[in-house]
């Protein structure tokens, strides 16, 4: 019997487990799937290895840094030594968001100061609202009762702003546009990832496919951490588990199937966080049509585009993958719509692209991609602790005061881990 299971291989699980290991209990990870990475992985299509979604990660992420180094996976992620974002627009346009060595909010004044996206006045608007975004509390119950876009139009800024600024930040971290999107969850993410340190936004991503960074390191740090790993093991209930401590690291709507009768307060209700859906075009052409390793785009459907060709193993031409975050519509749309949207979308952006030949266009959709982080979205997102001895809950979906990203797993992880261990 083991002293402790974790039900779950995404990045959650794999944490707790090494968190738990570490503790010196005796784990068993189990995780329904034929691999470990849970939301994070790649498949193999065609020779191409296809990540399921575009992850970043930024500076400020310590925790999934942290969960990296252990893993051995360090060497196969690219961080920036300074935040340099390329900003494309129709014809070829490019502008930068890049920071100073300046202390924050500063850091990026020169920037916003020659950002084309923005008209002279909305530049001159930013500044009254940085400010006040930076003076919001976080422990403040009342910003997650209103959207981040309700709150930006009462500071004064545009919403031909919303696109060519705040949901270049907004939408892929949040999953979710200004206007749809807390503002607990806007706040806590433009505070601590643009606004406390300068240095805070420096871009991160894999050099690899996410399955071989993610699944096989941890399969491999597991092992040597003496954690039990099953793969395809399925649990029905939590009745089936022999073990005084259990964590659950699955999808909200899987714990929600699985919690025992009266194991969250009352009222709270994992179900009623909903779903936001991610859809990721790939495109791939036959010679290069970029430089950027990665662009975010306005006046455009494309939101942002990330060069896969070395990770993906292509050997002639460029891949480029589309991601497009809080896709409600999207995800219904067929692959000739999408095509029919997005390839000239792409050669507006990337003028090389016009004398390309598109080899091969396809679609990864993720209709159940994370929570939907609108307003009233913390009533619903428990702690590690359970009304129900032994049991603990992980999951970017829990509350790590983050929204659904690697690092909110990755914390949620070695909450639910601490909080077992002192129990």
């Amino acid at each position: 019997m083991s002293s402790a299971v974790v039900v779950g291989g995404g990045l959650a699980g794999i944490t707790a487990a090494l968190d738990l290991a570490a503790a010196g209990r005796q784990v068993t990870l189990l995780e329904s799937r034929p691999r470990l990475g849970g939301a994070t992985f790649s498949v193999e299509r065609d020779g191409l290895w296809v990540d399921n979604g575009q992850h970043v990660f930024l500076r400020c992420c310590t925790a999934y840094r942290g969960l990296l180094e252990r893993l051995g996976a360090t060497v196969h992620t690219e961080l920036q030594e300074r935040l340099a974002i390329p900003v494309l627009r129709p014809g070829g346009r490019v502008s930068w968001l890049r920071r100073t060595g300046l202390p924050a909010p500063l850091h990026l004044g020169v920037s916003i100061a020659r950002f084309g996206p923005l008209p002279p006045r909305d530049r001159v608007r930013l500044l009254p609202a940085i400010l006040a975004l930076q003076q919001l509390s976080l422990d403040d119950p009342s910003l997650d009762e209103q959207t981040f876009g309700e709150w930006l139009e009462r500071h004064k800024q545009r919403r031909s702003s919303f696109e060519a600024l705040w949901d270049l930040i907004a939408l892929p971290t949040l999953n979710l546009d200004s206007e749809r999107a807390s503002l607990a969850l806007a706040a806590m993410v433009f505070k601590v990832g643009l606004l406390e340190e300068n240095d805070a936004s420096d871009v991160g991503y894999a050099t690899v496919p996410l399955q071989q960074l993610h699944g096989d390191h941890a399969e491999r740090a597991l092992a040597a951490a003496g954690v039990r790993v099953e793969v395809k093991a399925k649990v029905q209930s939590l009745d089936e588990l022999d073990a005084p401590v259990k964590v659950l690291a699955v999808p909200h709507d899987e714990a929600a199937e699985l919690l025992p009768d009266g194991a969250l307060p009352e009222g709270m209700d994992p179900r009623a966080l909903g779903a936001s859906p991610i859809v990721n075009l790939h495109v791939l052409y036959d010679r290069p049509v970029t430089t950027h390793p990665f662009a975010a785009a306005v006046d455009s459907p494309v939101q942002w585009v990330f060069d896969r060709t070395d990770s993906s193993g292509v050997a002639d031409g460029q891949y480029l993958a589309i991601s497009l975050s809080g896709a409600d519509g999207y995800d219904e749309k067929t692959v000739d719509d999408l095509r029919e949207t997005f390839v000239p979308a792409l050669e507006d952006l990337h003028p090389a692209a016009r004398d390309a030949e598109v080899v091969s266009f396809f679609v990864t959709r993720e209709p159940r991609a994370t929570f939907r982080g609108v307003p009233g979205t913390h009533r619903h997102r428990p702690g590690p602790v359970t009304n129900v001895p032994g049991l603990f809950l992980a999951g970017a979906w829990t509350d790590t005061g983050w929204p659904a990203t690697m690092e909110g797993a990755v914390r949620s992880g070695h909450a639910a881990a601490q909080a077992a261990v002192a129990a």
